[in-house]
């Protein structure tokens, strides 16, 4: 298997880092829940577990990514786009030392997936389950309306 390219690989280290921070907020929402600080005890166990499930579907994006897997690209620029939103909200919220973090990696993020060697390595390729292709390798073209003549 041939190696992604750098972009990809960066890619791939933003999308895991923010799946680290997702992990680690949950811990915080964790203890906040068995401290008794949370607005109420099942909302905080709700957002532990959501928070968590989030971390494990952020990584696997990453691992995708770091495989350079075609449908890794999807997930991975709307994961940049939500965490712009998060970090327009905590700066809005004057939390600027979580809010400007947030959004260097949301920029990381989002141009370690659209420079051209990026959009090469996750965008090319043969399609997943085309099955149809000449003798010379060629795709062949997909056929008309019934009754059609080609």
């Amino acid at each position: 298997m041939p190696q992604s390219p750098p972009t990809v690989r960066a890619a791939a280290a933003v999308q895991a880092a923010e799946a680290a921070i997702v992990c680690a907020a949950s811990v915080l929402a964790a203890v906040d829940a068995v401290a008794g600080r949370s607005y109420q005890a099942d909302s905080g166990i709700a957002l532990t577990l959501i928070g968590f499930g989030t971390a494990v579907a952020l990584g696997y994006v990453a691992v995708g990514l770091a495989r350079a897997r075609r449908w890794s690209r999807t997930p991975a620029l709307l994961t940049q786009l939500f965490t712009g939103i998060v970090g327009i909200y905590l700066v809005e919220g004057h939390r600027y030392a979580w809010g400007v973090p947030v959004l260097a990696a949301m920029a990381a993020g989002f141009v370690t997936l659209l420079v051209p060697p990026s959009l090469r390595a996750l965008t090319t390729g043969p399609a997943v389950g085309s099955g149809h292709a000449a003798p010379d390798g060629s795709p062949v073209p997909p056929a008309g309306p019934p009754g059609s003549a080609r």
